[in-house]
C-alpha cells in the first residue's frame, strides 16, 4: 500500500534520528577499540624498554617473540612472502589461522597478498622476504563514519525540506481560502444590491416611483455591475505580469471615497473619513484597479480598528522628491500591538480573532510587486499610519 505523503516527514525524521543514534553507538565502539589498541601499544613499549634494560642472555629474543604475538592483537592483516613471492606466514588474515601457510591455501593467500599490496606499499626485509599489510579493524570501521554522517544529514535535510514545503503548501491553501472568502464578501454586496433593485423593478410602476425613479435604479444597477466587474478583474490580475500605465491618484482616491462613504453606516459608526489631495499631483505608474484595492484594504483595516469607539480616517496624497508619490492612510484608533509590528504584513497575521490576515499582505504585494513601490507602517503618536510610496510619471 502506497504510503501517504503526510507520513514522509515522520519517516525521514525517524530514519535520521536512528542514524544519529547508530552513529553515536558506533563512535563509542570505535573509542573503546582505540583505547584497547592504545593499551596494546603501551604494553609493546613497556616490553621493549624492559628488554633493553635486562642484560641477561636470551631476554631480547624472548621479547621479540612476545612482541610478535602482541602485534597480532592489533588486528593488522599481515602476509609474509619469500623472495619468490610465495606466502610463508600470515597474521589476522580472514578465514586463516595465524602461522605458516598450508600449500593448499597458497593461491588464495597469494591473491589476498596482492590485494594488500594495492592498499599499502609492501615492506621488503632482506633475508626475510616481503611483508604485505592491510588496515586494522579500527581504520576500516572509521571509513563508515562519513557515510553515517551524510546519511543522518540527508535524512534531517529531507525531513526539514518536506516540512518547509508542507508549511508552504498549508500557508498557500490558507491564503487561497482567505482569497476565496474575500472574493465572496466583495461580490456579495453588489449581488445583494442587484437582487434588491430587481425586486423594485418587479413592483408596479406606481409603487416603484414612490421608492426610486427608473433612471436612478438603472444607475445604481450599473454601478453594482461595474463593481462586480472590478472585483473579477482584481483577482484576474493577481500573479500575472502587469503593464504599468499612468494612474491619476486623484481619480483613484475619489472612487475609493465614494465607495467607502456609502458603506460607512454599515461598516462602522461614528467614523469620519477625510481625503486630502493637492491640486498639482503627478500621476503614478501602475494599475488603477489594483491600487484602489490595496488602498481599500488599508481603509478596511482602519475601519475595523475604529468599529467600536469611532474616530477619524485620513487619506492624504502628496508629491515627494525624487519623482515619488506618497499616499498616507492614518487612523486615530488603538494602533498596532508592538508584538505584531515586525510580522504585520506576513500572510495569516492578524490582530483580530476572526481575521484571516490577508488584507495587509495583499496590499503590500500589490504596492511592491505590481507597482514597484513601498508600503510601510510609519511611526505615529496614536493609531496606525500606513504610507505608500509609488513611482511618479515625470
Amino acid at each position: 500500500m502506497r504510503m501517504q505523503r503526510r507520513h514522509w516527514p515522520t519517516v525521514l525524521g525517524v530514519l535520521a534520528v536512528a542514524t544519529l543514534a547508530w552513529y553515536l553507538l558506533y563512535s563509542e565502539l570505535l573509542v573503546r577499540q582505540l583505547r584497547q589498541e592504545t593499551a596494546i601499544q603501551t604494553r609493546i613499549y613497556a616490553r621493549i624498554l624492559g628488554a633493553l634494560n635486562d642484560p641477561r642472555d636470551g631476554v631480547a629474543e624472548g621479547a621479540l617473540l612476545d612482541l610478535s604475538e602482541t602485534m597480532q592483537e592489533l588486528g593488522i592483516p599481515i602476509v609474509l612472502t619469500d623472495e619468490d613471492g610465495v606466502p610463508t606466514a600470515v597474521s589476522n588474515v580472514p578465514l586463516m589461522q595465524d602461522g605458516s601457510v598450508p600449500p593448499e591455501d597458497a593461491n588464495r593467500v597469494g591473491a589476498y597478498a596482492r590485494q594488500l599490496a594495492r592498499s599499502n606499499p609492501p615492506i621488503v626485509e632482506p633475508g626475510l622476504g616481503t611483508v604485505l599489510f592491510g588496515e586494522p579493524l579500527t581504520v576500516r570501521r572509521l571509513r563508515w563514519i562519513p557515510w553515517l554522517q551524510v546519511s543522518a544529514l540527508v535524512g534531517l535535510l529531507g525531513a526539514a525540506a518536506w516540512v518547509v514545503r508542507h508549511n508552504q503548501r498549508t500557508e498557500r491553501d490558507r491564503i487561497w481560502a482567505a482569497m476565496a472568502r474575500e472574493t465572496a464578501h466583495q461580490m456579495g454586496t453588489p449581488l445583494s444590491s442587484l437582487v434588491g433593485w430587481i425586486e423594485i423593478l418587479r413592483l408596479a410602476p406606481e409603487e416603484r416611483e414612490q421608492m426610486a425613479s427608473l433612471t436612478s435604479v438603472v444607475g445604481e444597477m450599473e454601478a453594482d455591475v461595474e463593481r462586480l466587474e472590478k472585483v473579477s478583474r482584481r483577482f484576474e490580475w493577481i500573479g500575472r505580469p502587469l503593464r504599468r500605465e499612468p494612474v491619476d491618484v486623484r481619480s483613484v482616491l475619489g472612487a475609493l471615497e465614494r465607495y467607502v462613504r456609502v458603506r460607512l453606516p454599515q461598516l462602522a459608526r461614528n467614523v469620519e473619513l477625510k481625503v486630502e489631495v493637492p491640486a498639482p499631483l503627478p500621476p503614478t505608474l501602475g494599475n488603477a484597479v489594483l491600487l484602489e484595492w490595496a488602498l481599500e484594504n488599508l481603509v478596511k483595516n482602519a475601519l475595523d480598528a475604529l468599529a467600536e469607539g469611532g474616530g477619524t480616517i485620513l487619506i492624504r496624497a502628496e508629491a515627494l522628491p525624487e519623482d515619488r508619490v506618497a499616499i498616507t492612510v492614518a487612523d486615530n484608533g488603538p494602533g498596532v500591538p508592538a508584538a505584531l509590528r515586525s510580522t504585520l504584513f506576513l500572510p495569516g497575521v492578524s490582530s483580530k480573532a476572526s481575521g484571516w490576515g490577508v488584507g495587509l499582505s495583499l496590499a503590500r504585494r500589490i504596492v511592491e510587486d505590481a507597482h514597484g513601490g513601498k508600503l510601510t507602517l510609519a511611526p505615529s503618536e496614536r493609531g496606525a499610519k500606513f504610507v505608500l510610496s509609488l513611482p511618479a510619471v515625470t
